[in-house]
């Protein structure tokens, strides 16, 4: 795989995220609208957390995360906005973080798309294929953050 190619599909889905992220109301980010499970706050976390742990942990790299460990309590796999103990991370750090996250990656995988990783639930063999199956990860995010601000107003 080429790696402009590989990056452009996840770096286009984070765009496409913080486009709406930017559309999103103050007082809408944590509300969870009638047929949703999340809020939107919760879904900018998650697509955050779960790209690292598909590309770190899928690929026996957990030293290389960056994100604070406390986000998983958060956002993520089977988390919801109403078990958070806390207030949750603060909303523009995750949005400085979903700037700085897609170039981290580009920087910590540059040449690398082709080693193999292990068996994972992707099925992905190399690090450009747990790059693209992370991209349409965030992609079904992106989509449920646009229907969730259409049904906010």
């Amino acid at each position: 795989m080429r790696e402009d190619f590989v990056f452009h599909i996840l770096n286009d889905q984070y765009a496409k995220l913080l486009e709406l992220a930017e559309r999103c109301p103050a007082d809408g980010r944590n509300k969870v609208p009638d047929g949703f499970n999340n809020s939107i706050h919760w879904h900018v976390g998650h697509v955050l957390v779960s790209t690292e742990l598909h590309i770190f942990y899928l690929s026996g790299n957990m030293q290389a995360m960056t994100l604070p460990p406390e986000y998983m309590a958060y956002f993520g796999y089977g988390t919801k906005p109403s078990d958070w103990f806390n207030e949750p991370p603060a909303w523009e750090a995750l949005i400085d973080q979903l700037k700085t996250q897609p170039v981290q990656l580009q920087e910590w995988l540059k040449d690398r798309l082709i080693q193999p990783v292990k068996d994972n639930f992707f099925s992905a063999e190399t690090f450009g294929g747990l790059v693209v199956s992370t991209a349409l990860h965030a992609s079904y995010h992106v989509g449920n953050v646009s229907a969730m601000l259409k049904a906010l107003k």
